[in-house]
């Protein structure tokens, strides 16, 4: 099968298991919004994105290294997941040593022992999962998917809409759905059979570790640039009623939408990052990341443009309101947070070139610039702004990473981009997200005209590599 057969394939299969499966997830959204206060949001969105700061660190970014190692013929399946198992039953046990410091964080409130119970079951899953998509088995991989977002599903209902459980019933959903899950694939993929520490291979596992370090503090930076916005808007003095617990509520909400923009990229990603590594030695490899490129663009760009323009109807649909009309505004800071999503995707794509390359001390520095100029920009701009401060900041670290990567990552693999053509269609998004979250005249015949506009303007560029799919 050649490479753009093998990327459509792969790309189908993730998407099976996996869209179905995310939009039953946003769909919690609407049980949140009608059974958890804002301020409560506010700390189960802390908590949540902690979890994502810690399970780098706790399984050194193995997760990562299974990838890029597994899929590589050159080294045996057993010693990549004994070395990457090892590790992360390190890093689990060295967490255990370090828990009483996360009680001293303020929205912790008693959930310290849960959330690293929470951290310990999604690393497991993490390496499990992986680990058999690095072997091949798309299909057990994308059906995990669908199995894990049911059960997360069945037990959000039990524990929060008919327990009651707020918050800790989030924790417990969570825990209990990748659990399973791991269990599941530890039984169907006869994983027990790649374990073998007896055979622990140093050499190889120091390998991994020199791929995967430079990995974690790159995560950890995109971590915090999300995470910074929740903890500024919380904490820090602003315009009445755009900052504190409710805003920082309200400011989680808003990002829900963006993230159906996310869950594009992430089912294409994982199927992208395979192909990148397979496809390192091939030398017509830059003309293979051109064509992929630009459809990868322009989808994302008209995706983000239809969640644009639908932006009030979506947010209607997917965000009750009966308990806590506040919730009915999240849906002004979304249009920022859509643009600041297609360019958190952008930077992914280049960080695929920096794992095929093994450049990945690369994914650290530019990710630093994203950090930094997100806290610079959060200080000053949620103090004047409040929550339309945290969005623009957002999407200035974002966009300033990829203006680095855009150049830096072509160093490693070259292909043209064209740069003209990305402005515009950034501006017109921006104008898009003005226009429906003001009231102006004949804004339904803008939104429309902006919508054709971003069709016709994109759609070429997947033409062609469907046309190219075709011939092949």
């Amino acid at each position: 099968m050649n490479k753009y057969k093998q990327l459509a394939s792969n790309t189908i299969v993730f998407a099976i298991g996996s869209f179905g499966s995310k939009i039953l997830l946003l769909f919690l959204t609407k049980l949140y919004t009608a059974n958890i206060n804002p301020a409560d949001n506010s700390t189960k969105e802390l908590l949540e994105i902690t979890a994502h700061f810690l399970i780098p660190l706790v399984t050194f970014s193995m997760a990562e290294a299974i990838i890029r190692f597994g899929v590589d013929k050159r080294y045996n399946n057993v010693k990549v997941y004994t070395s990457a198992l090892s590790v992360t039953l390190f890093g689990m046990m060295a967490l255990l040593a370090v828990s009483p410091m996360l009680s001293v964080l303020p929205f912790m409130n008693g959930y310290t022992w849960l959330l690293i119970v929470y951290i310990c079951a999604s690393s497991l899953r993490s390496i499990n999962s992986q680990f058999v998509r690095a072997r091949g088995l798309v299909k057990l991989f994308a059906f995990d998917g669908i199995l894990a977002t049911l059960t997360l599903f069945i037990f959000n209902i039990l524990f929060i809409a008919v327990m009651d459980m707020g918050v800790y019933g989030f924790l417990l959903s969570v825990i209990c759905s990748d659990l399973l899950s791991a269990i599941f694939l530890w039984t169907v993929a006869g994983l027990r059979k790649f374990v073998n520490f007896s055979a622990l291979d140093e050499k190889l596992t120091k390998k991994m570790l020199a791929f995967a370090i430079p990995l974690i503090p790159s995560t950890l930076l995109w971590t915090i640039t999300g995470f910074s916005d929740r903890i500024f808007i919380r904490y820090m003095p602003g315009p009445e009623g755009l900052v504190g617990e409710s805003a920082a509520g309200i400011y989680g909400i808003a990002n829900k939408i963006p993230n159906l923009v996310s869950t594009f990229s992430t089912i294409f990603f994982q199927a992208w990052n395979m192909s990148a590594i397979m496809e390192n030695d091939s030398k017509d490899k830059g003309k293979f990341y051109q064509r992929i490129f630009e459809a990868y663009t322009s989808f994302l760009f008209i995706a983000g443009t239809a969640m644009i323009v639908f932006v009030k109807p979506l947010s209607a649909i997917l965000i009750d309101t009966n308990t806590y009309p506040e919730y009915g505004d999240a849906y002004l800071y979304t249009p920022v947070l859509i643009v600041a999503v297609i360019m958190m995707c952008l930077n992914q794509f280049f960080s695929s070139v920096y794992t095929a390359t093994n450049h990945t001390s690369h994914s650290f520095w530019t990710s630093l610039v994203a950090a930094v100029t997100n806290l610079i920009l959060n200080v000053v701009l949620v103090w004047m702004f409040g929550i339309t401060g945290a969005s623009i900041a957002t999407f200035a670290g974002y966009f300033a990473s990829y203006i680095i990567r855009q150049k830096d990552a072509r160093r490693y693999i070259y292909f043209p981009i064209n740069q003209g053509k990305f402005f515009i269609n950034l501006v017109v998004m921006f104008v898009l997200g003005f226009v429906v979250t003001h009231d102006i005249n004949g804004q339904i015949f803008i939104l429309a005209a902006g919508m054709i506009f971003m069709l016709l303007f994109n759609f070429n560029a997947i033409l062609a590599t469907l046309k190219q799919l075709r011939r092949r």
